[in-house]
């Protein structure tokens, strides 16, 4: 079959984005279609896919994101900006009300976080901490505690956002430490219902910077539900305050991030790009994952230029 889609990021956490409204695939084809899209030595090479779909249950319209490894997480925040940008340009919507695997998200236009660069906000929550809700086979809800069962003497917050969340404040993020640990996570520990992501995070001031080893994708430039989770426990161990913005950088850029704390109903949101890089349509066989050659139609350089620009920029 022949697919068009555009290859996009949010905050350096790149997808290939496809307006799934007219297609007919089981699961198993868009997994396929993920690995082959998202191999770093294929055609495209990606963190993985994001699907455009319709809206269900009152949403005005709803996403799938699939990992480069095939599985399905419950959300994507930065994955999420992509989708509201191009259910904004299907539908002429400034603000929507989106539908993710397990939750609802709202999403709407923000004035814009550096010149050109095409920016959403987006709010999503509760947070959870429930044992039970992140996945985590202990006891009692973890905030700034030692996991038992896990290889690691730091402190952790475990968070669902509602994808698992395994949050480590550092003087200094260690990226083997942080891939060493990650891997093991990845691996499927019986401690662990469904693996977690595992982040890093340096407080700089008012600010935070955050490395993320992201479940079904790895080392990450970012993560969006990672850097939400880590304004969230920032404000949980006195960190920093609930219920003001602050900036969340990562290796791919940054965001602007606010948690409410309970006070807001534990919410979080985020505004950052949406950044359409290309866009191109690839020959691909869902049955067998196989990918044709690749065929570039339109290159959105001025986009790719601001974010440039953007990045690292005070």
């Amino acid at each position: 079959m022949e697919l068009s889609f555009t290859k996009c990021h949010g905050s350096g956490n790149d997808f290939a984005l496809l307006d799934a409204r007219a297609i007919e695939l089981d699961d198993a084809g868009w997994g396929r279609i993920a690995r082959a899209l998202s191999d770093r030595a294929g055609p495209v090479g990606a963190d993985g896919i994001l699907l455009l779909n319709q809206g269900v249950d009152g949403s005005d319209f709803s996403m799938r994101v699939i990992n480069a490894d095939g599985s399905e997480p419950e959300t994507c925040l930065n994955g999420l900006r992509c989708v509201a940008r191009a259910g904004f340009e299907a539908l002429g919507l400034d603000a929507a009300r989106v539908r993710l695997r397990t939750s609802g998200a709202h999403v709407a236009r923000e004035e814009s976080l550096a010149p050109g660069v095409y920016t959403v906000r987006e709010t999503v929550g509760p947070v959870a901490t429930d044992p039970a809700v992140v996945g985590l086979r202990v006891a009692a809800p973890v905030i700034e505690a030692v996991v038992p069962g896990l290889p690691s003497d730091r402190a952790f917050t475990a968070l669902a956002m509602p994808n698992p969340h395994l949050i480590a404040f550092v003087e200094r993020v260690d990226v083997a430490e942080l891939v060493a640990l990650g891997s093991w996570c990845e691996a499927g520990p019986a401690l662990l219902v469904d693996r977690a992501n595992v982040s890093f995070v340096e407080v700089r001031g008012d600010d935070l910077f955050v490395q993320t080893f992201e479940r079904g994708v790895g080392l990450t430039n970012a993560c969006g539900s990672a850097m939400a989770a880590s304004a969230h426990a920032a404000g949980l161990t006195g960190r920093l305050p609930f219920g003001e913005w602050l900036t969340v950088f990562n290796p791919g850029g940054r965001v602007r991030a606010r948690a409410e704390g309970p006070a807001g109903g534990d919410a979080v949101t985020i505004a950052g790009n949406a950044t359409f890089e290309w866009d191109g349509v690839i020959e691909i066989d869902p049955a067998t994952g196989t990918a044709g050659a690749l065929r570039v139609v339109r290159r959105r350089e001025d986009e790719v230029a601001a974010w440039a620009a953007a990045v690292g920029a005070p």
